[in-house]
């Protein structure tokens, strides 16, 4: 199994002067499912390089045993040092994609034209696709062969508006995940906030926040699994 794990180049969090970028855990927890199940997982972003973490993923609270393993990884560290860029990744070569959150996003994978390009090419290829908490977003652009939305007509999730505004970010973001992806015609559901909860249509995987991370990768691999 190969798997393409695609993270942001975005590290400002609007107009606050506080940073942003990937959400650790939603990184962490699928990449180490990914691993573990023998998976051979790369690594690729907008910009290449050393994606940007949102600080507030490191602080005490937010840590989980994958985050801890992750900061003592060092394959995992160097992985992250030297991500691909995104116009020089080939959907060809992969069996999957899976895209961690964190506000990061909202700002730039939302709107990516290799990211949108690669979505469309594994959904026409009929490779999975699956995005958790505020990665959704990166969907709202992509369509499928016969130009529709790709959200129209499927159950999706993502972070939701209560959650977004029990963090006080509600105004901040360009937009809010749950309403974007209704808007697009996607048929949103969520669980209570901050507890896991996925939904799988088809081909298409989506988490609501950090805590479905793991629930979101493992789906990722029964569809693998049953595609072999």
């Amino acid at each position: 199994m190969k798997i393409l794990m695609v993270l942001t180049s975005h590290d400002k969090l609007g107009d606050t002067g506080h940073k942003t970028g990937f959400w650790v855990e939603e990184f962490a927890a699928p990449y180490y499912q990914f691993v573990d199940a023998g998976a051979e997982v790369t690594l690729a972003s907008p910009k290449g390089g050393r994606p940007p973490i949102d600080p507030n993923s490191q602080t005490e609270d937010a840590e989980t045993e994958a985050t801890k393993r992750l900061e003592n990884d060092k394959t995992a560290q160097q992985k992250l040092d030297s991500t691909c860029k995104l116009s020089e990744v080939k959907a060809e070569e992969y069996d999957a994609i899976f895209y961690p959150g964190g506000h990061g996003p909202l700002w730039d994978l939302t709107n990516d034209k290799d990211s949108i390009h690669l979505i469309d090419t594994f959904w026409s290829q009929g490779k999975p696709v699956a995005a958790v908490c505020h990665a959704p977003a990166v969907l709202l652009n992509a369509s499928t062969p016969a130009g529709e939305p790709l959200v129209r007509g499927r159950t999706v999730t993502g972070f939701s508006n209560s959650e977004e505004k029990a963090v006080e970010l509600d105004k901040v973001v360009p937009f809010l995940v749950e309403d974007a992806l209704q808007e697009k015609g996607g048929h949103y559901r969520k669980g209570n906030d901050w507890e896991a909860y996925a939904v799988q249509d088809g081909m298409l995987i989506t988490g609501q926040n950090p805590a479905s991370s793991e629930q979101t990768a493992v789906r990722l691999l029964d569809v693998l699994r049953a595609m072999k």
